[in-house]
């Protein structure tokens, strides 16, 4: 069989732990016999970012920039348990911040929908995606604590200082920030995907108890899509609408779904958890971060899955859920073959995504869904983390 030839590399960032070993077994069963691979390699595993200082994860970053379109595996983000047991030299950040910050984009989530897997809420009968925003805010944050109290300020350039709290007593304290220029970009990411998925967009802040803050992202995206988007959402048939974030979640629950939701980047997290729960497993939902300047990041939106890498090292069984992960690599290779107009690529990643769900609309599934599946004359049978990628390779 002759296979799929590609012409511009994707940059490929491994990672940690389970999700690594089946990184490897994805490309080795479904992607490697069909597709003439080629790839900019980037091993985010922790050892490697311990080894360079974590310049490797920038260096990754900066790969997205050069070529257009990554693909990212899941990866460990250390805390004080890690670092003893990877003995690292300190607590390196997210990569996953480090990427965002670089590309400076806006994630978009949305769930794998498979016939036989319910949403929690009955009334959502098409897919929500999460937009969010993925620089500064808390992400950013300054934090200190302060054990004896007393006036706390913050210092503008200008020279003028504003009264944080007189603390009584001891506390803590936190300074955040974004940019016009991030908030502007994620702005027009977010229009440009409702536009190119003809979906409904809505954005949702806290302007009334944030003032200042919250206020600018509603301006800059009103300014943004007055003076640039009203005419084109106005043809394509669809609509922006801003509401308060607590008026967006009571909205979201009773819709049919269907929309893009555009967070801030504390609320993007975590209501893109509560939507793939609610829509079945955060192993089902689909996460791609777009750049203002149209580059592109794909990952899986779940982590590296220790319980079962811990009984993978003692040789025990798992069934690990790969779908998000699938998808990430289907997302990466159809906008690779997009961008470098290879419909031979485009074609074979979405073969593969149908493989995928009709695989587990079959009823051969990983054991976390077999609970959550319920179809007429269909019985769920749980198979192994490797017997489901030869499962979906005999349907390809």
């Amino acid at each position: 069989m002759t296979k799929i030839k590609m012409t511009t590399p994707l940059v490929e960032l491994d990672g940690d732990e389970m999700t690594r070993i089946l990184w490897q077994k994805i490309k080795e069963i479904l992607i490697l016999p069909y597709v003439d691979l080629k790839t900019e390699y980037y091993d985010l595993g922790l050892p490697e970012r311990e080894r360079t200082g974590d310049k490797v994860t920038s260096d990754a970053a900066y790969a997205i920039k050069k070529y257009g379109v990554g693909v990212k595996c899941a990866t460990i983000t250390p805390n004080a348990q890690r670092v003893e047991e990877y003995k690292l030299s300190k607590m390196w950040k997210s990569p996953n911040g480090t990427v965002r910050s670089i590309l400076d984009g806006t994630v978009f989530r949305a769930p794998v929908l498979v016939d036989g897997i319910k949403p929690l809420v009955s009334n959502w009968t098409k897919p929500i995606t999460i937009a969010r925003h993925a620089y500064g805010d808390v992400y950013a944050g300054v934090e200190a604590y302060v054990p004896e109290g007393g006036k706390v300020y913050m210092e503008l350039p200008s020279g003028e200082k504003k009264l944080i709290k007189e603390m009584p007593s001891a506390g803590v304290i936190q300074g955040m920030h974004n940019l016009d220029a991030s908030i502007a970009g994620f702005a027009r990411s977010c229009f440009n995907y409702a536009l190119s998925t003809k979906q409904d967009l809505w954005f949702a802040t806290k302007d009334t108890i944030s003032k200042i803050y919250d206020h600018r992202f509603k301006d800059i995206f009103a300014e943004i899509y007055e003076a640039e988007y009203a005419s084109e959402f106005e043809k394509a048939g669809i609509e922006y609408f801003y509401t308060l974030i607590d008026d967006a979640v009571a909205r979201v629950m009773r819709s049919k779904g269907g929309f893009i939701w555009a967070c801030k980047n504390y609320d993007g997290d975590v209501m893109s958890d509560m939507l793939a729960t609610a829509f079945g497993s955060l192993a089902m939902m689909t996460s791609v971060l777009v750049s203002p300047d149209g580059k592109y990041e794909y990952e899986a939106a779940h982590g590296t899955v220790t319980r079962h890498y811990y009984k993978h090292l003692k040789g025990e069984e798992t069934s690990t859920n790969s779908v998000a992960t699938i998808f990430a690599w289907t997302g990466a290779l159809a906008k690779r073959g997009e961008l470098d107009h290879n419909d031979a690529l485009v074609e074979f990643a979405r073969k593969l995504e149908k493989a995928t769900t009709d695989t587990i609309e079959s009823g051969v599934m990983t054991k976390d869904l077999v609970g959550l599946f319920d179809k007429e004359g269909v019985t769920a049978r749980g198979v192994n983390s490797v017997d489901f990628l030869k499962a979906i390779a005999e349907r390809l």
